[in-house]
């Protein structure tokens, strides 16, 4: 049996892409840290350190690649699946919470002391809080200012930093490049274009266009809308945000990661986002990622459902599915109680409009708060969210959450599932009185029944469709 060195040697030596975001490989020769798939020649495995994050790679003093970029590959797909302390500080970190409340605020959050929480980090990451979303504000720098015109001050502002000079030394530091440096380093932009144009890195194969006829599906008018056709679709959606609001859109069309081999192969979704406040970036960019489960971990899901007989040949069939989650946590609670025809009342009723609409959009979902005077369940919700007996942000316990939602007068069981499995990303959820997970043999799904019962409710849709078409 191999040593987890020798694997990961082996990943970086075959330029594995699966291995992107699970570790991180610095060269002591060069100061330089990489993603396992970078195509640089492969340093001498006696110069070769591993590292669980950028972050910690950049504590060391190593530098960003410049051929890989190792900061823009998606995390660990273990963030988006562990419940434990570690998992739920990553996610949160992801959403952006350290810049605004402050590693005191961030502790808090988790249920535990900042002196904790600094423990367990850089026990298992080698990096802690403040670390960690150091290397989230340098990515977000170099991507405001490698793909918009933006001033060096707004910039330095909008990716969380508390002063241009900290920024400026930051950038030096991660990259070996100053801020207008970095940006002479990006390709040709051309004509100006509205918004931040983004890549939102997958790992593996990607199938948009089931995540894509969900969202058709549950669409609600003034917040929410697709245009195309099927393979060619873009979907707009605005973001209450904390400090604004924004409206996005992502393409249906994925993208492959080119120079990996084939079963290796990631890629992107492209997107676009605009801001009326850019510190909103890092959070609203965190919230397509769980919208459209980017950080899912395909060839772990794939393996386990692939070797069960009644999945098998849908996973062959569908490589890469994924398990939508939710741009606002919140609004998909509330959504999921309240059925689609009453959301769209809702947003009629107490949405906030928008300063300036932009086609059909222009409303944003009703905030808790303006929800609390609904009658039953709905207000029941409302008031818990409201008040903060009820938390459904990234970092939020599922199990905690559960028992409070369970609690509210009127919310069964079903419900209470399908907010587990879409407002909090829980990849393990059997959706009770659900015949199609019903079938589930023990563990035999385990803990990947969420990604199960999308493929079984795939599958039972095309036939549906075919029998129409029929």
């Amino acid at each position: 049996m191999g040593t987890e060195e020798d694997t990961r040697y082996e990943a970086v030596r075959s330029r594995d892409a699966r291995f992107d975001g699970e570790f991180f490989f610095a060269v002591r020769t060069t100061g330089i840290y990489c993603r396992p798939s970078c195509p640089a020649v492969t340093p001498k495995r006696q110069n070769v350190r591993y590292y669980a994050t950028a972050a910690a790679a950049q504590s060391s003093g190593f530098r960003a690649c410049r051929r890989c970029r190792p900061d823009a590959v998606p995390g660990s797909a273990a963030w988006n699946v562990r419940a434990d302390v570690v998992g739920r500080a990553m996610r949160l970190i992801g959403d952006g919470i350290v810049d605004r409340e402050g590693v005191g605020g961030f502790a808090t959050r988790l249920g535990y002391s900042a002196r904790q929480v600094q423990r367990q980090l850089t026990a298992e990451l080698g990096a802690g809080p403040v670390a960690l979303a150091r290397a989230q504000r340098a990515h977000t720098a170099r991507l405001l200012l490698q793909t918009t015109p933006l001033p060096v001050t707004e910039i330095a502002f909008a990716a969380g930093f508390a002063s241009v000079r900290q920024f400026n030394d930051t950038v030096r530091e991660v990259y070996a490049r100053t801020p207008t440096e970095l940006r002479a380093d990006a390709p040709e932009r051309g004509r100006a274009v509205a918004g931040i144009p983004l890549r939102l890195a997958h790992r593996g194969p990607y199938r948009a266009g089931p995540v894509f006829d969900d969202l058709a599906r549950e669409r609600v008018d003034g917040i929410e809308e697709l245009t195309g056709e099927p393979g060619a679709r873009v979907f707009r959606r605005t973001l209450r945000l904390p400090y604004g609001t924004g409206i996005v859109s992502v393409d249906e069309a994925a993208h492959e990661q080119p120079g990996t081999r084939a079963e290796h192969r990631g890629g992107w979704l492209d997107a676009r986002i605009h801001l009326t406040d850019l510190r909103d970036l890092t959070t609203a960019v965190g919230r397509l990622r769980r919208l459209f489960d980017l950080d899912a971990d395909p060839y772990a899901i794939d393996e386990r459902l692939g070797a069960d007989p009644e999945l098998a040949p849908l996973v062959a069939a569908r490589p890469g599915l994924r398990s939508p989650g939710a741009a606002d946590a919140e609004e998909c609670a509330v959504r999921a109680v309240v059925g689609p025809g009453e959301a769209a009342r809702l947003v009629e009723r107490y949405g906030k409009r928008l300063d300036a609409p932009c086609g059909g959009l222009d409303r944003v979902f009703p905030a808790p708060d303006a929800l609390v005077d609904e009658d039953g369940t709905l207000g029941a919700l409302a008031r818990a969210l409201a008040d903060g007996t009820l938390r459904l942000d990234p970092g939020a316990d599922r199990d905690d959450a559960e028992v409070v939602l369970r609690a509210l007068p009127g919310m069964d069981a079903r419900t209470v599932a399908l907010i587990r499995m879409r407002a909090l990303g829980d990849p393990d959820v059997a959706v009770p009185g659900d015949d199609l997970t019903g079938r589930a043999r023990g563990d035999a799904w385990r803990p990947w029944r969420s990604y199960a019962r999308q493929h079984l409710l795939v599958e039972s849709s095309q036939k549906e469709s075919g029998k129409h078409r029929d």
